[in-house]
């Protein structure tokens, strides 16, 4: 346990390292759908364009 005061108990100790397992699929989730988005964003709207001189 950590040295600390006298009659105190410590009932957790490094809460951020026991809250990263919560948290990491949430930021994969996040990082993800980043990725995609922008992917798609340069590849631009070529369906949009190709609809258009079709018509």
């Amino acid at each position: 346990m950590i040295a600390g005061y006298d009659g105190v108990d410590v009932l957790a100790d490094h809460s951020i390292l026991l809250a990263i397992p919560a948290f990491l699929p949430a930021f994969a989730l996040v990082g993800v759908v980043v990725f995609i988005a922008v992917r798609d964003r340069r590849a631009g709207d070529d369906d949009t364009e190709q609809s258009e001189e079709e018509t």
